[in-house]
């Protein structure tokens, strides 16, 4: 069962975030899924709140993609470490394009049940991110 629960939160990655197949949401993601996402807060339930994230990330950064780097998974969960990068070219969250490029890592833990993703975790660098917008001051003192 681990390694089907691994190929699902895989096709959360591939097909539906990188790929943009929104039809894939429907495919892997439970009608009542809940998503916790430390910058999203009040995302819809279900596949419609993984289309909305979808569409908010590659509205600012159209091009990008997330490369997985390891999945471990044990019972009902699969923990994905990744690296999104893309170019911030839309708006973000209220931030004006910037042209940077940017370069991010995270986790995702998934609950699957039922052969579909029923519960999502995220933590990335959010921070890193908005620093890399040009949106709030790097650690260095400057913008961006």
């Amino acid at each position: 069962m681990s390694e089907e629960n691994k190929a699902v939160a895989r096709r959360w990655f591939d097909d539906l975030f990188n790929a943009q197949n929104l039809d894939a949401a429907d495919e892997i993601t439970a009608q009542d899924s809940v998503n916790h996402d430390p910058l999203l807060t009040n995302l819809p339930s279900g596949p419609e709140g993984d289309k909305h994230v979808v569409n908010l990330y590659h509205g600012a950064f159209p091009a990008a993609q997330i490369t997985v780097e390891d999945q471990i998974a044990e019972g009902d969960k699969v923990v994905t470490r990744w690296t999104g990068r893309g170019t911030h070219q839309g708006e973000f969250m209220g931030v004006a394009p910037s042209g940077n490029r940017v370069e991010i890592t995270g986790m995702t833990i998934n609950r699957v049940s039922g052969s579909k993703i029923s519960e999502t975790w995220t933590i990335y660098d959010a921070l890193g991110m908005m620093q890399q917008i040009g949106a709030m001051p790097s650690p260095g003192g400057g913008q961006g």
